[in-house]
Order: C-alpha cells, then sequence, then structure tokens
C-alpha cells in the first residue's frame, strides 16, 4: 500500500471511530436526561393477581349528613371512585406496572407521558380509599395524645393548624388536595398537590411524605351542597374527621 494511500485510510478510519464515540456519548446523555428524577426503588416483591376493586365506604352514603350529603356522596363514590378504578385496570394492561400493588405503583409512577393516565387514576383510587377511611359519621372533635403533641408543637395549637390547613385547602388552584403528612424526620407539615397526586408519589412531588389526613376539593367533592363556597366545605370537614384513624395513622408512622 502507497505512504498517500495508507495515511488517507487511517485518517478516514479516525474520524468514523471519533464519530461513533460522538454519537454513543449524545446517547448517553440523551438517556440520562430522560431518566426520572428521584429515589432508586427495589423491585416490588409482593405481585398482584386480581384487578383493582372499589372499597366499601364502610358507612351509609347518608351517615355524614348534613356536612356531606347523601347525593354527593353516592356520586363521589360510586361514580368518580368506580371510574379511577376501571380506568386504572385499563391503564396498567400491557405495562411494567401490571401486576404491581397500588402502593407500588404509586410510589415509582413518573411524570411522563406515558405515565399520566396511571397517574391520574392510580392517585385518584388511593386518594379516595384514603379518604373514605379518615371520615366518619358522629366524629370530628380534635385529636389526642401523642398526634395532639405534635400538632401542637409544629403549629401552636390545634385551632393554629385548622387554619393553616384551611388556608392550604383554600389555596388550591382549580382541583387538589391538602394533606397533613408526617416527615421522614417525624415531624408534621402541611402540603398540597394538585389533580389527583399525592405526597406518596417520590418521582413527582417536591415534599414527601406519609399522609395523615387528606382533603379533596374537586368541585365534585362538594359542589351539590355548598357550590362555590369551597370554605363552608372545609369547615364541614372537621365535624367528619376521624381522628381515631388518623391517631392510628401517625403511631404507625412513628412507631411501625
Amino acid at each position: 500500500m502507497e505512504k498517500r494511500t495508507f495515511l488517507k485510510s487511517s485518517l478516514l478510519l479516525g474520524v468514523a471511530a471519533a464519530s461513533a464515540s460522538f454519537l454513543n456519548a449524545c446517547k448517553s446523555v440523551a438517556k440520562s436526561a430522560a431518566a426520572p428524577v428521584g429515589p432508586t426503588l427495589p423491585s416490588p416483591k409482593i405481585r398482584r393477581s386480581k384487578p383493582f376493586e372499589l372499597p366499601a365506604l364502610g358507612y351509609a352514603t347518608d351517615a355524614l349528613e348534613p356536612h356531606f350529603d347523601k347525593m354527593t356522596m353516592e356520586i363521589h363514590h360510586g361514580k368518580h371512585h368506580a371510574a379511577y378504578v376501571t380506568n386504572l385496570n385499563d391503564a396498567v394492561k400491557e405495562t411494567v406496572y401490571v401486576d404491581y400493588e397500588l402502593d407500588d405503583i404509586i410510589a415509582r409512577i413518573t411524570s411522563s407521558d406515558a405515565d399520566k393516565k396511571i397517574r391520574n387514576n392510580g392517585g385518584g383510587h388511593w386518594n379516595h380509599s384514603f379518604f373514605w377511611q379518615t371520615l366518619a359519621p358522629n366524629a370530628g372533635g380534635a385529636p389526642t395524645g401523642d398526634l395532639l403533641a405534635a400538632i401542637n408543637t409544629t403549629f401552636g395549637s390545634y385551632d393554629k393548624f385548622k387554619e393553616q390547613f384551611t388556608a392550604a385547602a383554600k389555596s388550591v388552584f382549580g382541583s387538589g388536595w391538602a394533606w397533613l403528612c408526617i416527615g421522614k424526620d417525624k415531624g408534621l407539615f402541611i402540603t398540597t398537590t394538585p389533580n389527583q397526586d399525592n405526597p406518596l408519589m417520590l418521582q413527582i412531588v417536591k415534599q414527601s411524605g406519609t399522609p395523615l389526613l387528606g382533603l379533596d376539593v374537586w368541585e365534585h367533592a362538594y359542589y351539590l351542597k355548598y357550590q362555590n363556597k369551597r370554605p363552608d366545605y372545609i369547615s364541614a370537614f372537621y365535624n367528619l374527621v376521624n381522628w381515631t384513624e388518623v391517631n392510628a395513622r401517625y403511631k404507625k408512622a412513628m412507631f411501625g
């Protein structure tokens, strides 16, 4: 091979190798940019063997009157929540989440377009299942024991907690939720989420935590009775809080 031909061939091979390296580097950067931001979670060990189901309320649809009316409860639980369950079962088909338990889906869901339907309906199912359990007939009053002590320490008093929680619920623009949570540091905090997001969506929310109490401020939760008077609905909510359940959730989060 002539010296000139050899040098030309070597130069072309060098350019090709450099181009390949550059393209691989670009692909690597793009892949990293597309990866969801958040903690790395182990693969779920428990697998679901049947479709998601609408849970029972645990009380009659008129049991929360006069604060939450029967018709609203029938529609909220029997129509809205039921639709989230149906849509979630459809959305997880042929996805990595197909046999995940709900908590595992919530912890792993991302803000990607591909996850949007699962995020909305999985959140709707989880949030409402939680919500029904923290309501009860002839409830209300105030928390007791360790939870009350923690509320007093964090917010100054139960009344001051109510003021801050009410302000948070009123501040949600459009549809969403207000939450009382316990963080990894075992401290209490109040936060809000849009739509059907919740503080357990580790890949999405800015401040994650374990929900102890949540309030649905979507209009479908209150419009039949309260129309556009969200503050009246929030005030009524405090008469229905199942503090026994909230206290139990606090103890579990604190002490296991």
